[in-house]
């Protein structure tokens, strides 16, 4: 039996602080994205393209009047930047782009996320630097997490080792390969041990650990620790990739990818557990 006030799991309701805190974060986001020469864009709710990007299991779909299957947004990143490139890009010629909007997964699940894509600037300090404006404004310091989804990539061919070591983060295994340069990079953690392993690595590997050392280096930001063999399976995020913890909580993440043969990069702040956070440290 369904009560008349139940909702569906994983389907979102605000009220009262947690409604004002919602608005609140948005509007500090907007503004902070405006100042910085963002433009907005919200894009549809519906979408025929989200199976590129997501797992078709985790899609909410039906048919349109033509029988073309249509999902529900499941995801924000690749609608907008093929929006951008492949339609809103003929009247404008911004490339910084952001959006507060929420995508739904199967079966019911509701995620509101404040987002921005960085299309032709694949440089991630941009992209963190706005994140770490957001958290500033509410007093919130999380760690920041940096990795390069090159790596472990790199290191599955080079050792033949499965990559699901690497996505279930069993170093153990790693270690027990007993290569030195291996069990430093599996303990590196701070830009200064990127320099001491950059001349004991293989070649193919020392400049994907440049571009996470290059990046470190426009970070004004202490709470930082570096994980070169951290890897999570993503469609369109492909090198360095950055994420946001506070408690048990996954604040946000980030990445560099390719679009339309174009180095690009954007972010997502996941507004819920930012409300969560804010809600604790009050309550």
């Amino acid at each position: 039996m369904i009560y008349e006030h139940e909702i569906p799991t994983g389907s979102k309701l605000y009220f009262g602080q947690s409604a004002k805190l919602k608005r609140e974060i948005e509007a500090v986001a907007s503004k902070l994205f405006y100042n910085a020469s963002f433009e907005e864009i919200v894009s549809p709710f519906f979408s025929y393209h989200q199976h590129q990007s997501i797992d078709e299991k985790e899609l909410l779909r039906f048919s349109d009047e033509e029988n073309h299957i249509v999902s529900l947004r499941a995801d924000s990143t690749m609608d907008v930047v093929r929006l951008l490139t492949k339609r809103v890009g003929r009247s404008t010629n911004n490339n910084k782009w952001f959006y507060i909007q929420p995508v739904f997964r199967y079966p019911s699940h509701e995620v509101h996320q404040i987002g921005a894509e960085l299309i032709g600037e694949g440089n991630l300090s941009l992209s963190i630097q706005m994140s770490l404006a957001i958290f500033e404004q509410f007093k919130l310091v999380p760690l920041l997490h940096v990795s390069n989804i090159n790596i472990p990539k790199m290191l599955s061919k080079m050792l033949n080792i499965d990559l699901k070591v690497f996505e279930k983060g069993e170093l153990q295994k790693l270690l027990a390969l007993n290569i030195p340069w291996l069990t430093k990079l599996t303990y590196l953690q701070s830009v200064e041990e990127i320099d001491e392993i950059l001349e004991l690595v293989p070649s193919e590997l020392k400049v994907e650990l440049l571009r996470m050392q290059t990046l470190a280096k426009t970070i004004n930001y202490t709470n930082i620790v570096f994980s070169p063999l951290y890897y999570v399976k993503m469609r369109y995020y492909n090198a360095l990739f950055f994420r946001f913890i506070e408690e048990n909580f996954t604040l946000g993440v980030g990445g560099s990818y390719d679009c339309d043969g174009v180095e690009s990069s954007g972010f997502g702040l996941y507004t819920d557990d930012l409300i969560e956070i804010l809600i604790k440290r009050v309550g």
